[in-house]
């Protein structure tokens, strides 16, 4: 009895010792296939465009390809539930986005940012007012004006309901006083679209989405929700310069599903930081007007402690939480 508990016992240790020494080749090796970014937004739009620019300049520390998919539908829901679901192998990463927080108010997933392991912040951007180029107002000023003298009439595209920018949009009319109609898209890039087609009238979405259209002379920003002017539009004022107490935007960063080996969560975070650090990178995000915010797992994960529970009681307040 006693040989044969011993005999199991060595054989149980040359198991442990197996799995580790296997889990330790596994570690080395990795990666060493192509790697997936799920994107929870449209191709075009502003985490669509950081994530690509990420993964392009990330490949290199990385020695693999990356692949991005955009899964959009539901308010990002789709997309973040496909990153939870994802194998946690560390082949599928999402880059979650603010909407982490307000999905799960509205009833519309079973999860919360704390089924991610998070790997780094990478973005912040804040939101702004949009309007067509030859809308009958050209300050956020006379925006507010003609919405008060027309209640109801301008109709706000975002990104979806419950969305950061259907947030940006809903906070910004309550706190100054107007009455606003909104139109959901799947993404701030659609949103965008409809702008430029004249369906809607204004969107409330980040300065960065909007930067093409700008340039390409259909659109003009009035406004940005920022306590500063943005470094890419310096000629933009800020909602306070106009005597609007209003500062909200968004964030991105990147995470993979519980239970990710902690090897391949450090390779992964080592590599996307040195791709968020490399100047083609900065140049990029700075040519797109994308805000470029680092923050560590470990800070991001307080951070979104707190901000879990004041972007709750904020849409619960706004009439968007179940």
């Amino acid at each position: 009895m006693i040989k044969s508990f011993k005999k199991l016992t060595s054989m149980s240790l040359i198991l442990i010792m197996m799995s580790a020494a296997f889990s330790h080749v596994q570690a080395a090796d990795f990666p060493s296939k192509r790697l997936t970014l799920i994107c929870p937004w449209a191709a075009g739009g502003g985490t669509d465009t950081i994530l690509r620019g990420l993964a392009r300049n990330t490949e290199p520390f990385l020695g693999e390809t990356i692949t991005i998919i955009n899964k959009t539908g539901g308010s990002g829901a789709i997309g973040h539930a496909a990153g939870v679901r994802a194998r946690p192998d560390g082949y599928t990463v999402t880059m979650v986005t603010f909407d982490i927080l307000t999905l799960p108010p509205q009833g519309f997933v079973p999860f919360t940012y704390k089924d991610y392991d998070l790997l780094m912040r990478v973005n912040m951007d804040p939101a702004a007012i949009t309007v067509p180029i030859d809308a009958p107002y050209n300050t956020i000023e006379e925006f507010v004006a003609y919405s008060k003298a027309n209640p109801g009439k301008i109709k706000v595209g975002h990104a979806g309901p419950g969305t950061a920018w259907h947030l940006a949009g809903s906070i910004f009319a309550e706190k100054v006083g107007i009455d606003l109609a909104y139109v959901p898209y799947n993404g701030a890039a659609p949103a965008v679209t409809a702008l430029v087609g004249k369906h809607i009238q204004a969107v409330s979405v980040s300065p960065a989405e909007v930067r093409g259209q700008v340039e390409g002379g259909t659109v003009k920003i009035l406004a940005v929700m920022s306590d500063e002017r943005v470094s890419g539009f310096p000629e933009v004022p800020t909602m306070k310069e106009a005597g609007f107490d209003v500062s909200f935007g968004t964030w991105r960063g990147l995470a993979v599903p519980n239970s990710t080996p902690e090897d391949a969560k450090k390779i992964l975070h080592d590599a996307f930081k040195k791709g968020m650090e490399s100047d083609a990178f900065k140049a990029f995000a700075a040519d797109t007007g994308l805000g470029v915010s680092y923050m560590s797992a470990e800070d991001w994960e307080k951070d979104l402690s707190t901000s879990s529970v004041s972007v709750a009681k904020t849409m619960k307040n706004l009439g968007l939480a179940r």
